[in-house]
């Protein structure tokens, strides 16, 4: 690239080039144009160099990070992106990054100073190699009075009847609050949930509080034939055409006024899987637990304990659903997703969408945690160049935030439009609620009581971006996560984080094929 012996025998009057500024040109002229690090001796000249020459420079606070963002540009743009390091330590933090480029296949260029050659070998300062009445009230039914025929034609003063007033309309009754919550715990938790709409919600007219259910909660569900109609049968959540099917592979079924009669089999096997998980509601005390042992029973109207259960998310703690069900609704088709965690990663895949390629960056091939930041960082900058006012949305979990959270003064120096969702059930996996946590420790010290996946519950990570100038939000329910990622969309001068509390004991649903998974914790 550069012969040092021509450079040396040149005219001294020749304009001169440093080797930094080779080494920019000759990135420059294979269309690099990301460089991301560390500055460092002896690697601060070249930085310099780089910048003269447009190559727009981001310097980090971790060798990792700047790695990863490098690596991430590569898969963005197709040309390598650069990590810049001092030797030693330096390299060595890079070297996460590196590996991971490595399994993903991206294109990267670590470049990282040493020491002076003629000090090689000798020791010298960081040396190393490279490297949810009778007969109307209650339930509806028939109501028989008998008149004897002398009535019929009996005589009597009109002024001598009394009539009495038409009787109000039927209290609309609810279930009890605790069933409620019960019963929403056991449909988020099911892997393969299913809704029988029976003639009991057509007559409640629950059909707009059942599609809000369908559609919010993403629950397929099955119509008995007159109650067909309450949600449409093209509905994309409807699953008439394989009936069969539904029912058998069902682990949870919620019967809304649907009597496990014969033409639902009884509810029992071969037709439903042995241990399916029923959760009745009907008006009548007298259906409930027909035929089986349901696992939660909702005695009242139908209507009503549905929109219950629309609420009951308002008053329980979050789950991962809840929250990408909300974060989904608000996205805009071209912003770049960044995720990372465990579960949140895992379930964000399967409910955050993407519309366009290239547009979605997580941990990848070789599994890495820690990517988070320094790929969003890398998405913001490509953002920036590319398609200036486009957002970048980083998802993390409460564990993954940990590996890379002091990037977020990163982030706020040049202040990128990268909006971070730190979703915190406090522990790695899983963790505990402070009363919990207060309740444990007086058994002991933390190191010797405290389980290794707990993390210090309710840590306010949003209070990390406040410090650096950017926005925080700190939220415990649907309400509040909609209006704070409303208006971090809406701010585009600052960058933000919003720490979202969710259900500490919250999980992915059971997996089917749990290889990747074998911890019984």
């Amino acid at each position: 690239m550069w012969d040092s012996t021509f450079a040396e025998s040149s005219d001294r009057s020749e304009k001169q080039v440093s080797g930094a500024e080779v080494i920019a040109q000759a990135l420059k002229t294979q269309d690099v144009a990301y460089m991301f690090g560390i500055v460092g001796i002896p690697v601060t000249e070249i930085a310099v160099a780089a910048q003269k020459l447009g190559i727009t420079y981001v310097g980090m606070r971790n060798e990792q990070a700047a790695c990863y963002a490098a690596s991430a540009i590569g898969y963005l743009t197709g040309r390598p992106g650069v990590c810049l390091v001092v030797s030693g330590p330096g390299l060595i933090h890079a070297l996460g990054g590196m590996a991971n480029a490595n399994m993903n296949c991206w294109p990267l260029i670590v470049i990282g100073g040493s020491s002076e050659r003629r000090q090689e070998t000798m020791g010298a300062f960081q040396e190393f190699p490279q490297a949810v009445r009778s007969s109307i009230y209650g339930r509806p039914g028939p109501c028989y009075v008998d008149i004897p025929a002398d009535f019929v034609n009996f005589q009597v003063n009109v002024n001598s009847v009394k009539y009495v007033e038409c009787c109000m309309p039927p209290p609309v009754s609810m279930a009890e609050t605790s069933a409620v919550y019960m019963a929403a715990s056991v449909i988020r938790n099911a892997r393969q949930p299913l809704l029988i709409i029976g003639k009991g919600a057509a007559y409640a007219h629950a059909e707009e509080a059942l599609r809000k259910l369908v559609e919010q909660c993403k629950l397929p569900f099955l119509p008995t034939p007159m109650g067909k109609g309450v949600i449409p049968d093209n509905h994309p959540n409807c699953v008439a055409a394989a009936r069969s099917r539904a029912l058998q592979f069902a682990d949870v079924i919620v019967l809304f006024g649907a009597r496990l009669n014969w033409i639902l089999h009884f509810g029992l096997p071969p037709r439903y899987q042995p241990d399916v998980k029923f959760i009745q509601v009907d008006i009548c005390a007298e259906e409930l637990g027909n035929n089986v042992k349901p696992a939660v029973t909702l005695l009242g109207d139908i209507n009503a304990i549905t929109k219950q259960e629309l609420a009951s998310p308002k008053s329980l703690p979050m789950n991962y659903y809840t929250v990408f069900y909300h974060v989904q609704e608000q996205l805009s088709r071209d912003c770049f997703v960044v995720s990372e965690g465990a579960n949140t990663m895992d379930i964000g895949r399967t409910v955050i969408q993407n519309y366009l390629p290239r547009h979605r960056l997580d941990a990848g091939t070789f599994g890495t945690m820690g990517v988070g930041l320094g790929f969003a960082i890398a998405a913001a900058i490509v953002a920036k160049d590319r398609n200036p006012g486009q957002r970048v949305i980083c998802v993390e979990g409460d564990s993954a935030f940990g590996f890379s959270g002091m990037e977020v003064e990163t982030v706020c120096r040049y202040n990128l439009p990268i909006i971070i969702l730190v979703v915190n059930n406090n522990g790695i996996y899983q963790g505990f609620d402070a009363d919990s946590w207060k309740e444990m420790l007086k058994f002991g010290d933390s190191t010797a009581v405290a389980p290794p996946f707990c993390l210090l519950p309710n840590s306010h990570y949003e209070q990390v971006m406040t410090a650096f100038g950017g926005k925080g939000y700190f939220v415990q329910t649907p309400e509040e996560l909609q209006k704070s990622l409303k208006q971090s969309l809406a701010d585009t001068t600052k960058p933000s984080l919003i720490n979202i509390m969710i259900e500490p004991q919250s999980a992915r649903k059971t997996q089917d094929f749990h290889w990747l998974t074998r911890s019984n914790i």
